[in-house]
């Protein structure tokens, strides 16, 4: 049976939930795990070894400690090469190397429940959306395009660029955005699903959102300091539904 403290609990994270949405003029996402799995059929563990056989093919395994060789994320292997190699062909080339294993991982993207719904909605109520994130932009300009959802988006997509150390947890593309658009962060809401995500948000001076498709995850998120943690993204859907407007709806640019 559930208790009187977590229904109260329940209540208050709902309420938090309805004043992030309510206050957001402009909502910045990241994209890997927010707006699609990008590695659902294409792992990134198996993208990581990948870049870390081409290393040993060219004589430089060495570059690498033993964590960072058996790291399952692509984008440590390419952050630890940059630390030792800053701005250097060799870098250049990784991540371009990168960049393709992430186009083709593109093509197999399971997109998150409820997330091209949500983006529809927000944009149709004159919402403005960026994407901010470590992936490269090409990635996820290809992505959007193949769902519809690109005008929704267009021009603000930021990624990853050759200076690899501006990558989350650094404020960087958050800072590009708001910029961009002309956004005060009080008046936006940062959508991730990693600690680093949080840490951005946070140095940002933007209200976070944390997206978690497992306990595991929601843990590391609460850990991090998210201000609010949601499993799916139904629920602010249905809030977005249900906020009262100024006049009718605009008609959006992804339809």
């Amino acid at each position: 049976m559930t208790s009187e403290a977590t229904r109260t609990g329940t209540v208050a994270d709902t309420e938090q939930l309805g004043r992030l949405v309510s206050d957001a003029r402009f909502v910045l996402w990241d994209f890997d795990g927010p707006i699609c799995r990008l590695f659902a059929g294409h792992t990134a563990e198996g993208v990581a070894a990948d870049l870390v056989d081409w290393l040993g093919s060219r004589g430089l395994r060495g570059l690498l400690t033993e964590t960072e060789r058996e790291s399952p994320d692509p984008h440590a292997v390419l952050r630890a090469v940059d630390r030792r190699h800053p701005r250097s062909d060799l870098v250049e080339e990784l991540e371009e190397r990168l960049t393709q294993e992430e186009l083709r991982a593109a093509a197999s993207a399971m997109p998150t429940a409820y997330a091209d719904p949500l983006i529809r909605t927000w944009t149709a109520v004159g919402v403005r959306l960026a994407v901010a994130t470590n992936n490269s932009p090409r990635v996820v300009r290809a992505y959007l395009a193949g769902r519809g959802l690109l005008p929704c988006f267009t021009p603000h997509i930021y990624g990853r660029t050759q200076e690899l150390r501006l990558l989350k947890p650094d404020p960087h593309t958050l800072v590009r955005a708001l910029s961009a658009m002309g956004a005060e962060p009080t008046a936006s809401l940062f959508i991730g699903d990693s600690s680093s995500d949080c840490e951005a948000a946070r140095r940002a001076r933007v209200p976070f959102l944390g997206y978690a498709r497992n306990e595991r995850k929601s843990k590391l998120l609460r850990e991090a300091g998210a201000d609010a943690v949601v499993d799916s993204f139904e629920p602010l859907l249905r809030l977005l539904w249900s906020l009262p407007t100024d006049g009718e709806a605009t008609q959006s640019p992804c339809e």
